[in-house]
């Protein structure tokens, strides 16, 4: 299992601590932060990005998810340093789920296959199983685990749970049975009323009665990737319940991810940036000499200057002074929007390693002919350079946690979920480069479309389909604030999210990149009195390498025009109308409550390119459909 490999980008967020992953010859779980193998020159990066960290240490100081007293500090997961004389640095894992079913054989009954313990395989590979009859059988992972929303994981105990209430042939409830138990397929669909687990004593129970509330007990709080259980009892009020192993429900990534800001003029605090996880803790002037005595790193990038310069420096910092203002830190959504609305011609710096390049393209680049279907857009930027930095907080199983939703959140971090390790004071990230666009909306087109009855008459049916959709999760037990969407629920949010996937997907028709490989960043600042409304959409796309990527993005940016109203043009007639565009959201389920008119067909994409998890989308919004009419910003 040591030559498995996967990219750094996937362990922060698919992969990561806590999740299953199959192998060609096993299922594992990837273990917990405590369990990588991060010591040694060489075997991780630290990755400055101090706004971040100061947020993600401010908004969950009191939580499990990070420990101690200052920011976390982000490294990236074990990398290869490619040196044959030195073993490669790995993330360890654990044999999970520890049940395995047995390929039939000539001989065996037919649809059923034995179940037998890892422990009970046949060494040292433990890759088959050999029965009394002597005949070995290959074994394969069981499907079935069991867990809670707060992230818990463990294998289902199928003696106790298939002998549970069961009385044997003495009368007695049945004990410690030992007898052979089997996997049982009657049909062949996926049915759970067609699986069974049986033993040969005669007790036997269906996967659909695992699905009843309750059956499988309650959680005793195992957290496997730690090897450990919680202290405190597991307040699931269902208790455990039925995963599937390879289901998208076992694991949800609690990932924030910013654009780096361009980094400051002054030398000596963009010096003291590159080392702000080292130095964000010094007070006094012996601080900075022990930091630059044992620090090579720090040593390296502040020769030159003195230990009274370094510390004011330090101090002003923190304070906020050079390096971001109070607000920048808590919402960086909000600084980054600034930034790139600003106007500037150019916004950042023109070099190699810097992480912010920008243009503010002059209107008769990219709307020549003064197109009035363009007049609701207000400026164009083409990002020639940026650096992204996500960063894995936690996850959780089930459903994804909420967001918080204070009034001035705009990072989304989730206000629950399980920690990655069992005291996590550092945090696993990646920095990734690349380009893109930003379009800036006129905040005077935003006030006029907004006032129109039709668009009034819309959002009304929308907010209706997000309030049976917080009804609903309510009435499954779930604590859910009325005030979860926040910004998200605004006629703004879904017509500026439904265009970003508009031109997602036209972006990847015209240019060629992969749609899974484009991102979006939608940016609404908070709806203040007397304030017009700001609001924006960055398309980009970003890889791992300080070299970033090819440039189709900006070049997008001089055929602008063309590509929107391909892109609109596109989302007036749906594969799926008139469904689609006549969907009602009160009456859907589940997430379609927070649909207006989009589908598979028209505005869904790869959920690795979306930041709302492919929700909150109307094209009614957008262009007039088959369906309603009149309430279109474009």
């Amino acid at each position: 299992m040591a030559d498995n490999k996967v990219r750094l980008s996937q362990i922060v967020g698919t992969f990561g601590p806590g999740s299953m992953l199959d192998l060609p010859e096993r299922s594992v779980l990837v273990l917990g932060l405590d369990h990588w193998e991060m010591f040694g020159t060489g075997t991780f990066k630290v990755i400055q990005e101090p706004r971040l960290q100061r947020l993600l240490h401010q908004r969950l100081k009191d939580d499990a998810r990070i420990i101690g007293d200052r920011p976390p500090e982000f490294r990236t997961p074990p990398i290869d340093a490619g040196d044959p004389k030195r073993p490669s640095p790995a993330i360890k894992v654990t044999v999970f789920p520890r049940w395995f079913a047995c390929d039939a054989i000539a001989g065996d009954p037919p649809n059923r296959r034995r179940l037998a313990r890892f422990q009970d395989l046949e060494p040292p590979k433990r890759l088959e199983y050999k029965g009394d009859d002597g005949k070995r059988r290959k074994a394969s992972p069981i499907r079935f685990v069991c867990g809670c929303e707060n992230g818990h994981l463990q294998d289902i105990e199928w003696r106790g749970v298939v002998h549970q209430n069961f009385r044997g042939e003495a009368g007695g409830t049945a004990g410690p049975c030992r007898r052979e138990m089997w996997l049982e397929d009657s049909g062949t669909s996926a049915d759970p009323r067609d699986t069974r687990i049986s033993c040969d004593c005669g007790a036997s129970l269906s996967l659909e009665e695992l699905f009843q509330p309750g059956r499988l007990g309650s959680c005793p709080g195992e957290r496997p990737w730690i090897i450990d259980r919680e202290v405190e009892k597991c307040n699931a009020e269902k208790g455990l319940r039925l995963l599937t192993r390879s289901a998208t429900n076992t694991y949800f990534p609690q990932v924030a991810r910013v654009i780096s800001l361009p980094q400051t003029v002054d030398e000596l605090a963009r010096r003291i940036e590159v080392v702000w996880s080292v130095l964000s803790d010094c007070k006094a002037i012996g601080d900075i000499q022990a930091a630059r005595r044992f620090n090579p790193e720090v040593r390296a990038n502040l020769d030159g200057y003195s230990d009274e310069e370094i510390l004011a420096s330090v101090l002003s910092i923190a304070n906020g002074g050079n390096r971001a203002e109070a607000a920048d830190v808590e919402d960086p959504r909000i600084a980054e929007f600034k930034l790139l609305a600003s106007g500037n011609t150019l916004i950042g710096e023109n070099a190699s390693g810097a992480h912010l390049h920008a243009q503010t393209l002059d209107r008769s680049i990219w709307d020549p002919a003064s197109d009035p279907s363009l007049s609701g857009i207000n400026s164009l930027v083409a990002v020639h350079r940026l650096r992204e930095v996500a960063c894995l907080y936690g996850f959780t199983r089930f459903e994804p946690a909420p967001l918080a939703n204070e009034d001035l959140e705009d990072v989304g971090l989730a206000v629950n979920g399980a920690a990655l390790g069992q005291n996590p004071e550092w945090l696993p990230a990646v920095e990734q480069f690349g380009e893109g666009f930003f379009i800036q909306f006129s905040t005077e087109a935003l006030a006029q479309w907004l006032a129109r009855p039709a668009v009034l008459a819309r959002a009304q049916q929308l907010q209706a389909g997000a309030t049976a959709w917080i009804d609903a999760k309510r009435a499954r037990g779930m604590a859910v604030s009325a005030n979860i969407l926040n910004e998200r629920e605004r006629p703004e949010y879904i017509m500026a999210h439904s265009l970003a996937h508009a031109l997602m997907t036209e972006v990847a028709i015209d240019c060629g990149y992969p749609a899974s490989a484009l991102k979006e960043r939608i940016y609404l600042l908070p709806r203040l009195p007397g304030q017009p409304i700001q609001c924006g959409i960055l398309i980009y796309t970003a890889s791992a390498g300080n070299q970033g990527t090819l440039g189709g993005l900006v070049e997008i940016t001089h055929r602008f025009a063309k590509v929107l109203k391909s892109a609109l043009e596109r989302e007036r007639l749906c594969s799926g109308d008139p469904v689609c565009a006549d969907h009602d959201p009160v009456r859907a389920d589940d997430d379609r409550m927070l649909h207006g008119a989009a589908c598979h067909g028209c505005l869904l994409i790869s959920e690795t390119s979306c930041e709302a998890r492919n929700v909150l989308l109307d094209r009614v919004l957008l262009v007039d459909t088959v369906g309603p009419t009149g309430a279109a910003f474009f």
